[in-house]
């Protein structure tokens, strides 16, 4: 169920780029404060067959996972937001996908252990997409703040093989465990 409006940088949720190759997907966040529970955005991809681009994903990519193929990686996977730049990173080599998938959600859900978290809660979090060193989107994730995941990219295969890029973050009141079942749903208008 989605919980607010996207936001969507600027860009109005409208196609941005086709042809996409290899694209990268980072998150970032600061720790919580000295004496409470950390933080924990975790970057979740879902993969969609041809024949089912909306049903349920064919695969799922997230911590300590890599797609089968070796195609989508979490290169890199934090439990608190500590550190030095983007705390979760993930690459997508669509232009080596099957050609059995035609669409990959990718999106961002918070841990919500101990306690009920929703953007809102998280400091200074920031959503970086980019293919190479052109950047696609960016976001605060300002417009899902009461949300407790979001939607951030869609990748969309055509008939001639191309991948177009869709922006827009889209929020959800689904914990990490529920999330995987809605993010793929086609968006309401």
């Amino acid at each position: 169920m989605a919980v607010e409006a996207a936001s969507t940088a600027g860009r109005g949720g409208e196609l941005v780029n086709k042809g996409i190759r290899k694209v990268e997907v980072a998150v970032k966040w600061d720790p919580s404060p000295t004496g409470e529970p950390p933080t924990d955005l975790d970057l979740v991809a879902a993969t969609y067959l041809a024949a089912e681009p909306h049903g349920d994903p064919d695969y799922l990519v997230h911590f300590d996972s890599r797609s089968p193929d070796g195609t989508i990686t979490l290169d890199r996977d934090s439990k608190t937001g500590q550190g030095f730049g983007w705390d979760e990173v993930m690459v997508l080599e669509l232009n080596r996908l099957d050609s059995r998938y035609a669409r990959v959600v990718v999106g961002v859900a918070i841990q919500q252990r101990p306690g009920e978290k929703t953007f809102v809660t998280v400091h200074n979090p920031a959503l970086r997409i980019r293919e190479g060193y052109t950047v696609l989107a960016e976001d605060d994730f300002g417009g899902v703040l009461g949300a407790h995941s979001a939607t951030v990219a869609e990748f969309v295969r055509d008939d001639s093989g191309e991948w177009t890029f869709y922006p827009g973050v889209h929020g959800y009141d689904a914990d990490p465990a529920a999330f995987p079942r809605v993010m793929g749903r086609p968006r309401e208008s």
